[in-house]
């Protein structure tokens, strides 16, 4: 049986915003263009580097929820998730389990100047079961 709307997956690495929201605004753009669902996705750290942050999971749902208020994907139904661990298998996890129709991410960590594909990106590109369109930076 088909699903009724299509479901985007969209990672955003909330370090790296000020710097880079492309793969972001393409992905409320395509989600407006086939009027899909989009799931805006963040993975915070095992271990977080921040000894002034108590519970991650909260601080960066907060910082994701600020991210949106500031940059809103108006017209786009959004659903927002926080997962703690490794970027590039939170990623597939989530796009497995939710059985999202195209990840849109960026390539690579924008202070990384590379020709290739960033590690996280290539990861995802190889595991995913769906499509994965991918912003260069």
């Amino acid at each position: 049986m088909a699903k009724d709307v299509e479901l985007l997956l969209c990672p955003v690495n909330l370090r790296h915003l000020e710097t880079n929201t492309r793969a972001y605004d393409e992905a409320v753009s395509m989600a407006k263009r086939r009027r899909a669902k989009l799931i805006v996705a963040t993975v915070a750290p095992e271990m977080e580097r921040n000894l002034n942050i108590r519970d991650s999971e909260v601080y960066w749902s907060q910082q994701l929820a600020k991210f949106l208020n500031d940059n809103p994907p108006d017209g786009v139904q959004v659903e927002t998730v926080v997962r703690k661990g490794a970027i590039h298998r939170q990623i597939v996890k989530l796009a497995d389990e939710r059985k999202v129709d195209v990840i849109v991410m960026n390539s690579a960590n924008p202070k990384v100047q590379d020709y290739l594909l960033g590690t996280t990106a290539s990861h995802v590109v190889t595991h995913a079961k769906c499509s994965v369109y991918v912003v260069r930076g």
